[in-house]
């Protein structure tokens, strides 16, 4: 049964947020940042895998096409850092237009050179942009709604970004080989412009729900204590590493069938949605809300170990199906793992929550492809995955000795 909803009054004399008498999940701000979310993230998704093949189409070797994306999420890690600073200053709506200008515009340049000159300074400043977006979005949500639906929230959010990540990672390889590079180039740099008009409908500031344990707090600069950050930051980081590694691997290896790479990328991403997506509601319609990351982190494991099998018996099916499952549990680790921090940040930190949260999925995406990658160019891909299912199986280890600790912190 779903939780009763209350329309809290903003501080300050600015007027409440809209939430709707049905679901705060349909509410204007909301579906604001949603929609916003989707454009924005497309223009990520669909410039991530063809930048590298314009370096190339430049003379770039292989290593230096690829370190246009290692600077580009460089940059982003570095900005996510700052922005509840930003928040605090600018407001919610200023973050967000910022970080899609600065996401968007510079990619309209692409298009007049493939050169290392033009493309890595444009990687940086995209890269701030998408660092601003990340963490003002994430905090947007966990701000707009009761925190009794925190949960759900998110996981509709993780779907708003995963969407467009679903079509269009492979989308873009496909009409770059067909339309050739500048209408792709161009796409990438209108979509998250197309973002800016949902902002209007968001107020200048946003000020977060209120829980059963506090009043409204119009925002905080104090650091969020350490011991309630390390446990669900270093399982963000250690789970995000050995997905995302999995995903570098599987397009290098192609495990020996054509199409396999392809079918079992596409598995990952679409029940990484449904993890995130069940997770949410889980969380809250069944009070589990920090309770999901352990089961999820053994099938983050359980998939990879999979996967390896299925590379070592040269099966595609069972190869597919453990990517799915990486997928379904690593989907599921992201939502809770964003839910606890949020919870344990308490009103008017959520900023602060959601850098922290998106720092660790990004430097552990980073950190994964470059180890797994080392690991499959020295012992071969099952081993890459092996190693994958052995960091969960470890940061499984660690979460259930504290789960005592953690629970009586949280209550």
């Amino acid at each position: 049964m779903a939780s009763p909803r209350r329309t809290p009054t903003s501080p300050g004399g600015s007027p409440p947020r809209s939430t709707s008498t049905r679901s705060p999940l349909r509410s204007a701000g909301f579906l604001a940042v949603l929609v916003a979310t989707f454009a924005a993230f497309g223009g990520y998704a669909l410039l991530l895998p063809v930048l590298p093949l314009w370096a190339a189409a430049g003379g770039s070797g292989p290593g230096l096409a690829g370190s246009v994306t290692g600077v580009f999420m460089a940059a982003t890690v570095v900005s996510q850092l700052g922005v509840p600073a930003l928040l605090r200053a600018a407001g919610h709506r200023a973050a967000l237009a910022l970080g899609a200008l600065l996401l968007g515009a510079p990619a309209a340049l692409l298009p007049l050179s493939p050169s290392l000159g033009l493309l890595v300074p444009v990687a940086i400043v995209r890269g701030v942009g998408f660092g601003v977006l990340t963490v003002t979005g994430a905090a947007l949500v966990s701000d707009l709604v009761d925190p009794r639906v925190r949960g759900r929230a998110t996981g509709v959010y993780g779907i708003a970004i995963g969407l467009p990540q679903l079509g269009l990672l492979t989308g873009g390889v496909w009409a770059w080989s067909r339309l050739g590079p500048t209408p792709v180039l161009l796409a990438g740099a209108a979509l998250p412009l197309l973002a800016l008009p949902a902002m209007l409908l968001l107020p200048r500031r946003v000020f977060p729900v209120p829980d059963d344990r506090s009043g409204p707090v119009p925002g905080s600069s104090r650091p969020l204590p350490w011991r309630h950050v390390v446990g669900p930051w270093l399982v963000m980081l250690v789970c995000a590493a050995s997905a995302g590694g999995v995903i570098t691997v599987l397009p290098l290896v192609g495990a020996g069938t054509t199409g396999t790479a392809e079918l079992s990328l596409f598995a990952l991403t679409l029940f990484q949605l449904v993890g995130r997506g069940v997770s949410g509601e889980l969380g809250d319609r069944l009070g589990l809300a920090g309770r999901i990351t352990r089961p999820a982190l053994l099938l983050t494991a359980l998939g990879a170990a999979a996967a390896a099998g299925g590379l070592l018996v040269g099966s595609t099916p069972v190869v597919v199906l453990g990517a799915g499952v990486v997928g379904l549990g690593f989907g599921a680790v992201q939502n809770d793992t964003l839910v606890t921090l949020f919870d344990r940040a308490g009103p008017g930190r959520s900023g602060t929550a959601s850098s922290v949260w998106n720092t660790a999925y990004d430097a552990g995406t980073g950190v994964g492809a470059t180890a797994l990658s080392a690991v499959l160019g020295a012992a071969g891909a099952p081993w890459s995955f092996a190693v994958a299912a052995a960091a969960c199986l470890l940061v499984l280890g660690g979460t259930w000795t504290r789960a005592a600790t953690t629970a009586r912190t949280v209550g």
